[in-house]
Order: structure tokens, then sequence, then C-alpha cells
């Protein structure tokens, strides 16, 4: 039985607008279908999806173990709400004034998300964000209201801990209201085999905030994890956006960020390192719709074994946004010949006063550095682990936080 054909019962299957949108999301899904070699944002990583009969969606509200919702164990101070298996859990957070948080069926059943809900991208566009739509029920509804200055990181940890074929389907919607600001973690991680997450996050930024949003994908080897990320920014407000991916049978993290108003800034980073025979696929799309917009885009990933790193980045530039400035960078370091470094650099530009720049590049590691740090007594394994961790240290400094950006250093 196909994800689509699955006949489950969802809460809120009696409010006519959720029971609606669920439809929609269905319909779409339907329509497009999982992607193939002709679908051109999937055409390089479509293969990695895999098969799906066997997956079932859980729509059950069965309690994790006990460990799952722990407060992890970090080397920074931080607001920490976990999920479990794709529940969302408890229903308290211990967050600041002037910070909210329900779980979305909450926020559906006050009425609070509806102007948020599916708000922010065409569901036609994007297979599995459309499949999310369609089985609506997990996630959570954040507010961080007008001039909130949040003191301290949100930790959101994801984990897995079951060992079944589950495609776990989560929608997260994050409001920050004018001249708010604060970072948001999303860690993921397990043991579980066999999983399928899909998580979607809508993230609204109001005039003069700003958000600090880092991710670490580190799940079990044997998982796939898709991530779609719609962001839409108003006048003068800040998104930095840091991603890091590591072995996992499909990591693809989506960005698709709408720069509305004037002034806004976006910044997309991110590192990727594969060992074996994963798949990780970083692709933005990025859409300066106003004059005087910016964003930035820094990609760097390390391929060994039989894996495949994927980019694809694109800069739209609307002909109404003159004076704008994008630009984007992707670098990998392919160690094996059995490995595949896939990359797809776009500029969509219909205005003529712009400052924009592409570029890619690919090798292996320098030889004459390697050889002079054997010469110093460093053995080949140690060399070409330093020489790694330098290459990707320029974009580990992009990260603000200092000490989050140490932490996903030594979890990396």
């Amino acid at each position: 039985m196909s994800l689509a054909e699955q006949n489950i019962t969802l809460w809120g299957d009696d409010i006519p607008w959720l029971a609606g949108l669920r439809e929609k999301g269905l319909i779409a899904f339907n329509k497009s279908g999982l992607p193939t070699a002709k679908t051109e944002a999937w055409k390089y990583s479509f293969k990695a999806v895999g098969q799906t009969e066997n997956l079932q969606i859980d729509a059950s509200a069965h309690e994790c173990d006990g460990h799952c919702h722990h407060q992890c164990d970090l080397p920074f101070e931080a607001y920490q709400i976990h999920f479990c298996d794709g529940k969302l859990h408890g229903e308290h957070f211990d967050l600041p004034q002037g910070v909210s948080l329900k779980p979305l069926v909450e926020a559906i059943y006050d009425g609070d998300v509806k102007p948020y809900l599916n708000k922010s991208f065409d569901t036609e566009n994007f297979p599995f964000a459309a499949l999310n739509t369609a089985y609506l029920e997990q996630g959570f509804m954040l507010i961080i209201e007008r001039g909130i200055v949040v003191d301290k990181p949100i930790f959101i940890r994801y984990h897995t801990e079951h060992n079944t074929d589950t495609f776990n389907n989560i929608r997260n919607i994050i409001v920050v209201e004018s001249r708010a600001k604060a970072e948001i973690i999303e860690f993921f991680d397990g043991d579980s085999t066999g999983n399928f997450n899909n998580v979607v996050n809508e993230i609204f930024l109001a005039a003069d905030s700003s958000l600090r949003h880092y991710k670490l994908q580190s799940e079990s080897a044997l998982t796939r994890h898709i991530s779609f990320n719609s962001v839409q920014q108003k006048s003068n407000s800040s998104y930095k956006c840091f991603v890091a991916q590591k072995e996992c049978i499909l990591a693809r993290h989506e960005s698709y960020i709408k720069l509305l108003q004037e002034g806004a800034f976006a910044e997309v980073n991110g590192i990727y390192k594969l060992n074996e025979n994963g798949v990780s696929d970083i692709t933005t799309n990025i859409r300066h719709l106003a004059p005087h917009t910016t964003s930035n885009q820094l990609v760097k990933g390390v391929v060994d074994g039989h894996a495949k790193g994927v980019f694809q980045g694109q800069i739209h530039i609307a002909p109404e946004a003159q004076q704008t400035e994008g630009y984007q960078l992707h670098r990998a370091l392919l160690l094996s010949d059995s490995g595949e470094v896939d990359c797809k650099p776009e500029l969509e530009i219909f205005a003529d006063d712009v400052k924009c720049s592409h570029g890619a590049t690919c090798g292996d590691l320098d030889k004459e550095q390697l050889f002079y740090m054997q010469s110093r007594g460093i053995n080949s394994e140690d060399a070409r682990r330093i020489l790694i961790e330098a290459y990707l240290q320029e974009v580990l400094n992009k990260i603000d936080n200092i000490e989050v950006a140490e932490w996903i250093k030594a979890q990396f």
C-alpha cells in the first residue's frame, strides 16, 4: 500500500477547513507522485527515496520509553523541546515570558494557526510537503512576541527510537514578530532503522526581526530524512540558517525563502560529510521579490566511498528587485573514485541593477599538504582528518553563536 493510500484516522477530520486542507495535500501528492528522473528538483537524489510500500504512517499517540524527553547534556544553556518518534512530548513547556508554544492540534483547535498554515508555499510544487499536508497532525506553533529577545537558544530534539518502518510527518509553524530575536537549534538523532522523517517548517519573520536557525542531522545511517523550510521575510528582517548533514540513506534539506520587502537579508550555509554510500542533498531557492534585499550561500561537502553529495541552489531576482545582492558558492572534496558530487547553481535575474555571483569547485585533498604533514611525523589518517576539519571550518565560522558552533563541530 502506498503512502497516499493509507486509510488512517487523524485528529480534526471533523473540522471542515482542516479536512479540506488535507484533501488538497493528498490531491497534490497523487498528481505529482514520488520523484522520478523527470522531476527536475529531484533528478540527482530521487533514487535515494527508495521503496515506500512498506512504510506505515503512525497516527497513534503511543508513549515513548522514557529517555527521549530527558534533558540533553549540552555545553550551553537552552530551552529544550522534545519529539519522540515523530510525536511532540508534553503539553507545557518551560519557555520565557513572551515566547509561547502550542502543540499543532491545540493551535488548530484554537484557530491561532489558520493565518499561517500552508500559507508560505504552493503545495503543488513540493511533493513531500504536500504529503506532509495530507497527514497534518503532529508538530507545534511557536510565537516569539513583538520586541522579545530570547536570552538563550531554543533547542528542539527529534529522537527516533522504535525500530519500525514508520513515516513521520511533522509540521511546525514559527512566527517571529516585529523586532523580536531568537535562536533555534534542531537536532535529529536516534538508533532506529528504516524510519522516514518528513519535516516541514513554515517560518514567518516580521519587520526588523531576527532568527538564527541551526540544524544538525545525526540519525541512523539507515534513515531517510527530508526537511523543508519555507520562510517569508518582511522589511529589514534577518534569517541565518546553518545545516550540518551526516551519513544517511537520504538526507535532504530544502530552503524556500521569499524576501518580500526592502532590506530583508537571508543566509543559508551548510556542511555535509559522507563516508560510505549515503546521499546528502542541500537545495535552496531564494526569491528576491523586493529591492535592496541580500542573500548569501556557502556550502561545503566531503564525499568518500560510494556516497553522493548534491547541491542545488537557485537565486531568483524579480523585475522590481533592483539593487539586490545575491551570492552563492559550493565546494566539495571528492575523496574516492566511486563517489559522486552533483552541483547545479542557478541565477534567474529579471532586474538590471544587481550584484550576483555563483560558483562551484570540486577536488581532492592537496597531496603536497598531506606530504608536508606526514614529513613532520603526522600519520596519514590524522593528516587527512586535520585537513578535512580545516576545510569545513570556514563554514562553521559562519555560525554567530560560538558555543553552538563548537558543539556542532564536536558532533560532526
